[in-house]
Formats: C-alpha cells, structure tokens, sequence
C-alpha cells in the first residue's frame, strides 16, 4: 500500500465511531463498511491530511485512489474521489482507466454520480477519449456505466449535446432498472433548465418509463 495511503488510513482510523458506523451502514443497505465518520468531518480530516502530507503527485494518483477503494470503509472510497476531483483539470488522458474502475467496482449511486462529474471534465478535455469510451459505456452491460453515459453532461448546460443525450436515452428505453430510468429523467429535467422546448418535445414523442417521465417533467 502507497505511504500516502497508510498515512492517511492511520488519520481517519483515529476518529473511527463506530455507534455511528451502524446506521450509516444500514443505509446503504448494508453493503459497505463504516468508519462512522460523516460527511462533513470527512472533509476535515481530509482537508488536515492535505495540510501536512500535500495532495497526491500526478504519478502517484492513480495507486492511491485504488489502494484507497481496495480499502472496506466507504469513507475511503470517499476520499478517494475527492483526491482526484480536486486534480480533476490536470489528470493524464490515461486516468480514464481508474475512472472507469471506480465506476464498475463497489459501484453504488453515492459513487458513481460525483464519479460521473468528473468523467464530464475529462470528456470535454480529451475528445478522443469521449469517443472511445463512451462507445464503449453506453452499450455495456454494466448499469453503471450506462448511468454514467446518461448523466455526464450534466453540467454542461448549452454545450450538452442534445441529440447525443437523446440518442443514449433511446438506447435505453424499456429498461427496468431503477438507476437507468432515474438516470434518464435526472438528465432531462437538467437540461430542461436550459432549453424547456426540446425536453417537452422528446418526452412527448418518446415513450420513456413512467420514472423518467416524472422525473423530467417535475419542474415543467
């Protein structure tokens, strides 16, 4: 394991609370393990951490951040992405690789939604990449992914490609999975803030699952 990790890790596990590691547990449904650190502290000790030992090299970034999700605690998984968001303007075309494996291991919303912000950044710097991996993503079997495909032009705001947007969401009309529809209303009810006319318009002509549906037209 990186120094930069076991640094790090011997931080966090000082502040461990475990009566609050149950119930932060249960809420995801019993998946990951808890150090019992909420969110605001986790930032705290991240922000001392930073303090002392810097933030990661370039190099480094990629170990750290999957010695830090190969870890049981989510918070680490949460500190691994705020690690490479704050890098997020400056990673190498080949980071797309560990993004990619953040997306498809221990996936879960909490995740793979900040995950999806910064594929968005990456994508907008590297074309070649958006092209190559997004091919890739938008027909894989991985609901993750797929999510991902859909919600990455969040932000974009007027440059969101539209027609590609609409293109993905047809791609995966019939789906009965709850993140994939949820994706699709989540990223039409964002882009409806920037053009109202053309999201009223596709709902009306698509046949979307009631979930996405409601979800893009709640402000409408």
């Amino acid at each position: 394991m990186h120094k930069y990790v076991i640094n790090l890790k011997s931080h966090f596990e000082k502040h461990a609370n475990p009566s609050q590691a149950a119930p932060m547990k249960k809420y995801m449904r019993d998946q990951f393990e808890y150090l019992g650190i909420k969110s605001p502290q986790v930032k705290e000790l991240l922000r001392e951490h930073v303090k002392l030992h810097g933030l990661p090299s370039l190099e480094d970034l990629d170990t750290v951040t999957r010695d830090l999700w190969s870890l049981p605690q989510r918070e680490f998984q949460y500190v691994a992405m705020s690690l490479v968001e704050r890098l997020e303007k400056k990673l190498p075309k080949s980071s797309i690789k560990t993004l990619e494996f953040m997306i498809t291991h221990k996936s879960w919303w909490d995740t793979v939604d900040n995950i999806a912000h910064i594929v968005g950044i990456h994508f907008r710097r590297f074309p070649d990449v958006k092209e190559k991996y997004l091919a890739k993503w938008r027909r894989s079997k991985n609901i993750w992914l797929r999510r991902t495909a859909i919600i990455f032009q969040l932000e974009y705001k007027k440059e969101t490609d539209f027609d590609l947007l609409c293109e993905i969401i047809r791609e995966n009309l019939g789906s009965d999975e709850f993140f994939i529809n949820k994706a699709i209303g989540w990223a039409l009810r964002q882009y409806a803030y920037t053009d109202a006319k053309a999201v009223k318009k596709f709902v009306k002509a698509t046949d979307l699952h009631p979930l996405s549906h409601r979800e893009a037209m709640k402000h409408l």
